[in-house]
């Protein structure tokens, strides 16, 4: 018997000083079976943190050829292509190929997924950012993350601040770059 998906739900509140979106926003998402809470929370924290008009969730680690988080124009153009994760150099050359923008978020060692894509051939690398999250929050805030919670989430002066129902959590984004 195959394995189904879980469906989490957050009521969120995001409030993105550095680039001047405040949202209320409700998210379903699909934790695929092969799918870590550590994947699934950088991918929500992925969409949060890139939210705008057009964008979308996929599938995740089950989406084939797309990425974990897209944007489209209202013409269905792909805008910006968000990989979460360690993704393979192939897939965000050809993502950059196919969008104006894109973007690594990663719950990974930083040094690992950029060893992995060091010396690859990637389209514009050297544009492209690699977010990554202080030590150990991934871990923390996957941990007590509950199927159904509220979420409020802080940017300012790339610092994250993050509110899981009765729990708060801080970060430091930091940016690195892949080329």
């Amino acid at each position: 018997m195959a394995l189904t998906a879980t469906m989490y739900r957050f009521g969120i509140q995001l409030s993105d000083v550095d680039r001047g979106v405040y949202e209320t926003l409700e998210l379903p998402i699909a934790r695929q079976p092969s799918e870590t809470a550590e994947y699934m929370l950088t991918r929500v924290l992925a969409w949060c943190l890139e939210y705008t008009e057009g964008i979308a969730l996929t599938e995740g680690v089950a989406s084939g050829d797309e990425p974990a988080v897209l944007v489209r124009d209202l013409t269905g153009r792909i805008t910006a292509w968000i990989e979460v994760g360690a993704p393979d150099a192939d897939r965000v050359h050809r993502g950059s190929k196919l969008a104006g923008r894109v973007a690594i978020y990663t719950h990974r060692d930083p040094a690992m997924v950029l060893g992995q894509l060091a010396g690859k051939k990637i389209h514009r690398g050297d544009e492209i950012p690699i977010y990554t999250f202080g030590r150990g929050f991934i871990e923390s805030v996957a941990a007590i993350l509950p199927r159904r919670a509220s979420l409020s989430i802080t940017v300012t002066e790339r610092q994250l601040y993050l509110d899981v129902d009765d729990q708060s959590f801080s970060t430091t984004i930091e940016e690195r770059r892949a080329g």
